[in-house]
């Protein structure tokens, strides 16, 4: 999810197109080359459960402009869906709170499909995401540890989502960045799934199980393909920011919820 206004740009000359029928995949073509190895249905009222999700909390990254918190407001499940939430409130400084919670320090995975089913939230100034950290983040810092944006929407685009790798050869910093945008067709009152399929080979990002954008390993270095270790999830919807709010905040839309079905991680059988 880091992200500059420069960013913006990069994404803008990158071709929005729906895959064919050729490349979907149905639930019996998944489970006979996967296992569920993990899972979270949300089906628990409260909290996001505690062995499955940490939060992130206060101000982390990209000039964002809400302060993340614990509170059940922001991050909650709720009716059997994680609910995450941005809120108009003045906090901390602040004059927003929203929810982001993470696998970090619990669990982190190498390679499978990672699936997620989710409604997003709407409005000018709204920048949701689905996505994962490399594991040595800490130790190389970002981008040399590696991110994939499973799914990304800004709430001045409504008709598109973005499927994103980061790497110390590819990322937005250097005007190198690789990912691509796919129209979604009513994201924030239907559910869709985005998932990516990550092997030691590349990462395909699909959007309803369609395949929409792939990136493929150029066995080089490191610096282009960081993806042979595990990697971390993270929910979040953040407000504003360098790509979020290039056209502002529209304070008339909050509160916005993200609505998360499931979370389902899958491994190769074999």
């Amino acid at each position: 999810m880091k992200k500059a206004s420069k960013y913006l740009i990069i994404l803008s000359i990158f071709t929005i197109y729906a895959c064919n029928s050729s490349d979907s995949k149905d639930d019996k073509e998944i489970e006979k080359e996967y296992q569920l190895v993990w899972e979270d249905e949300f089906n628990e009222e409260g909290n996001p459960d505690a062995t499955k999700w940490n939060y992130e909390n206060g101000y982390v990254r990209n000039n964002e402009k809400q302060f993340y918190t614990e509170n059940l407001k922001n991050a909650r499940v709720e009716n059997g869906y994680l609910v995450l939430e941005a809120v108009k409130e003045e906090i901390e400084g602040y004059n927003y709170s929203s929810g982001s919670i993470t696998t970090s320090n619990l669990v982190a995975w190498q390679y499978g499909k990672i699936e997620i089913k989710a409604k997003l939230p709407k409005g000018v100034g709204i920048w949701p995401a689905i996505w994962m950290l490399g594991e040595n983040w800490k130790q190389v810092s970002w981008p040399k540890c590696g991110e994939i944006d499973i799914m990304e929407h800004v709430g001045f685009t409504k008709d598109s989502i973005y499927g994103t790798v980061h790497t110390e050869a590819y990322n937005h910093n250097i005007g190198t960045a690789v990912g691509k945008a796919v129209f979604i067709n009513n994201p924030y009152d239907q559910y869709h799934i985005y998932a990516v399929e990550w092997t030691s080979k590349k990462i395909d990002f699909l959007l309803d199980n369609d395949v929409y954008h792939s990136f493929k390993n150029e066995n080089k270095t490191d610096a282009e393909w960081p993806f042979d270790q595990k990697f971390h999830l993270k929910l979040n919807i953040a407000v504003g920011g360098g790509w979020g709010g290039t056209q502002g905040i529209d304070d008339s839309i909050f509160p916005q919820q993200m609505l998360v079905d499931y979370v389902r991680v899958y491994q190769k059988t074999n």
